[in-house]
């Protein structure tokens, strides 16, 4: 059945042999669509309604697969009109895409072995990087993310359906998107993902309490807290230095 199973055919833009002119255009491109589809609304009044207002003046936070640092530096700048401090820590594996980044501290890392102590984040997200994994990987990315949130997990990605495909087809169609990141956007769905397979994913990883959702039917999000105690004891185990980007 179509849709009845994720693509794994591999996107354009995630060749390791792009000229970094063409990573920057890229990201460029990825930059206005994200900003007309409000992608980073989700990380915003979203998140601030489930965490509480009270409890997000001032946040430590780290995006996975943050490319050249759109989200952070989106989700910074609006929490600061509030007069919240929001410091980002962006990781990714692409070099040239991290160094696209101005200011933010940015680390060259996996999100399958995060180069981070245990619970040294008060929240850690992630949008639209998992569909880019396996099942396997996406076990070790879940479990990895949990490690080091203090607090909060909160990951969106693709929702796999017919109708977040066509609509896809039409916007990239509208916006006049060249045609790798036209086809690439439609693959991202094509290897997006189902609550089901996402929640039972959370479940090997060892995340309790999952909450999976669907947001405005186009994204899947996975919501999870740990509990807080102040006795709780710390399992640190050692971790290699951050490789952090000048």
């Amino acid at each position: 059945m179509f849709l009845s199973q994720r693509a794994t055919q591999a996107e354009y833009c995630d060749r390791p042999d792009l000229p970094v002119a063409e990573v920057a255009d890229n990201y460029r491109q990825l930059a206005r669509f994200n900003q007309n589809t409000m992608v980073s609304d989700v990380f915003q009044r979203v998140l601030v309604r489930w965490l509480g207002r009270a409890n997000v003046k001032r946040l430590s936070i780290l995006d996975l697969g943050a490319g050249d640092g759109y989200i952070g530096r989106t989700i910074a700048a609006w929490a600061k009109r509030y007069d919240w401090d929001w410091r980002v820590t962006n990781l990714d594996m692409n070099l040239a895409a991290l160094r696209l980044g101005k200011g933010e501290r940015r680390v060259v890392g996996s999100v399958c072995a995060l180069p981070f102590a245990e619970d040294s984040f008060d929240v850690v997200i992630a949008s639209q990087m998992t569909h880019h994994l396996t099942d396997e990987e996406t076990v070790r990315h879940f479990r990895e993310a949990w490690r080091v949130t203090r607090d909060a997990l909160y990951l969106t990605d693709a929702h796999r359906n017919i109708c977040a495909l066509s609509a896809m087809w039409v916007l990239l169609r509208l916006m006049r998107m060249k045609p790798h990141f036209r086809s690439d956007g439609l693959l991202s769905v094509k290897r997006g993902w189902r609550v089901g397979e996402w929640r039972e994913l959370a479940e090997r990883a060892g995340i309790p309490r999952a909450k999976v959702s669907v947001y405005y039917g186009s994204r899947v999000l996975l919501q999870a807290r740990k509990e807080q105690s102040p006795n709780k004891p710390r399992a640190l185990r050692p971790q290699p230095e951050p490789i952090l980007v000048s």
